[in-house]
């Protein structure tokens, strides 16, 4: 059973010129992206900077308005509802069930309001009782392996990950069943993401979460999804099973990221393809592929056609001409 599935999702940007404000352009940030996640499944979303991660996030959520294009949601008792065309009023009661825990763990909380009432805060707008709110607090830091004495305390108090841990036991207060992580551990240390990522990892075990996990960095990626989806550009460029995806990419652009990713073998280096040149223009893309200006094996056929994502074997899913051909390697 599939709690999320996304169609076809769109999100332009219009930009406008002159002294009557024509549309003169579009910077297309999400043009067209599908896939779904399943029930207790956690999916990464991965590319580079700028190439509508956090824009596909922000659509599910409906933090922001679609373009166009489905965002299909199993809202329980059976029912799947559409986000993207879904009215604000009805929108507002489906959110309970859907959750972010944001990149920056100080500023997504209230530096004026107590950690406990920041926990709180979910439970109360949907009018839970104080007494309710209160047991459900002391076992959301308990969850989140926090002492109970930080619910009276601010958020100034504490280091960068154990803010994370609150962001965290907030957006699991309503027990949702989607939880979307907007690179929840980039803005953290080493030692402390690999915290954070373990604590994630074990919720998601006790929980059964389904998560949508974005992230730029794929040496994190590899340790807490499911199965991994590679953007660029606005679009899906390959969709796999995490163990096949870093075994052995089938898109050039995939290769290139896990080219990316520190390597501890000093042997390994010399071998590592890495993508040059600047990503492309979302207003104006190049035609064709759009990673063809960056690719070692493009052809005439990838300048001319734009490649749509296709089936491939073992339940993966690629946007290239000759992803068929190329036999390209990743990270053992």
């Amino acid at each position: 059973m599939n709690v999320l599935e996304v169609e076809n999702l769109k999100k332009h940007y219009p930009i406008h010129a002159g002294l009557l404000r024509k549309e003169v352009a579009r910077v297309r940030a999400v043009d067209g992206v599908s896939f779904h996640i399943a029930k207790g499944e956690t999916l990464a979303l991965v590319g580079e900077s700028g190439c509508g991660k956090t824009t596909v996030s922000r659509c599910i959520l409906r933090a922001m308005p679609v373009t166009s294009g489905a965002i299909r949601f199993a809202a329980g008792e059976g029912r799947t509802v559409d986000l993207a065309t879904l009215p604000k009023r009805q929108v507002r009661r489906l959110r309970r069930h859907m959750q972010m825990i944001f990149q920056d763990p100080y500023a997504s909380l209230n530096p004026r309001m107590m950690v406990g009432d920041i926990i709180a805060e979910p439970l109360k707008v949907n009018g839970v009782p104080a007494a309710e709110r209160r047991e459900r607090v002391r076992e959301l830091l308990e969850l989140v392996q926090m002492p109970q004495s930080a619910r009276s305390r601010f958020p100034h108090a504490f280091s960068g990950g154990q803010r994370q841990r609150i962001g965290i036991a907030r957006a699991l207060a309503l027990n949702p069943r989607l939880v979307v992580a907007d690179e929840p551990v980039s803005a953290l240390d080493v030692s402390v993401q690999a915290q954070i990522i373990n604590l994630l990892l074990d919720l998601q075990d006790r929980l059964g979460l389904s998560m949508l996990f974005v992230a730029h960095d794929l040496s994190v990626v590899r340790h807490v999804s499911d199965r991994v989806a590679v953007m660029y550009v606005g679009r899906m460029v390959e969709v796999a099973p995490t163990d096949a995806l870093y075994r052995a990419p089938l898109h050039p652009y995939t290769e290139a990221l896990l080219a990316a990713v520190p390597a501890p073998d000093p042997a390994r280096r010399g071998h590592r393809r890495v993508a040059q040149g600047e990503v492309a223009d979302p207003i104006r893309p190049p035609p064709g592929c759009a990673f063809h200006p960056r690719c070692p094996y493009a052809v005439d056929r990838c300048r001319a056609e734009r490649p749509e994502l296709a089936p491939a074997a073992g339940g993966r899913w690629v946007s290239c001409h000759r992803a068929g051909e190329l036999g390209l390697t990743g990270v053992a």
